[in-house]
């Protein structure tokens, strides 16, 4: 099996669209620190797209899917907040225990890395990294199209 590392937030989650509502997301000391707002983690909504790709990926049996993602350090109900969303939009059976989260994405062991960002590790990462909304993987729909090729 293939393992595969989804990054959350901008990927999964849409946390820009949470940080932009957010009521105290110009107000210091949130403004230029947006992972700190309380309850930012809770209620953010999914990509489009996202739900129906990240299923169809954990129910091909040829992936292992996981969750990574980094949480923030200076808020830690962010942390619970990631679980219970994940819980929230996808079947317990085939996530339960499937959420990882971490400062440094490279240490893990993977095929595939689906990430908006290169930090925390991600451009570092030791398998193949697919920059979400880059040029190459601007949607879910290209992200599917090259795992299947590759397959």
């Amino acid at each position: 099996m293939k393992i595969i590392y989804i990054d959350l937030d901008g990927v999964v989650a849409d946390f820009e669209k949470g940080r932009q509502k957010h009521s105290l997301s110009n107000i210091t000391p949130y403004k230029g620190r947006p992972d700190k707002l309380p309850g930012i983690y809770e209620n953010l909504e999914p990509i489009p797209g996202a739900i129906d790709a990240v299923n169809k990926l954990l129910e091909d049996q040829v992936f292992d899917v996981y969750f990574l993602s980094t949480a923030p350090w200076d808020n830690p109900e962010g942390w619970m907040h990631k679980r219970l969303w994940v819980a929230k939009f996808f079947d317990e059976k085939l996530i339960r225990k499937r959420l990882i989260l971490s400062h440094h994405k490279h240490l893990l062991i993977g095929d595939y890395l689906i990430d908006d960002r290169r930090f925390n590790g991600a451009s570092e990462f030791k398998g193949e990294w697919l920059h979400f909304g880059s040029e190459r993987f601007p949607d879910w729909k290209s992200v599917l199209n090259y795992l299947k090729y590759k397959k």
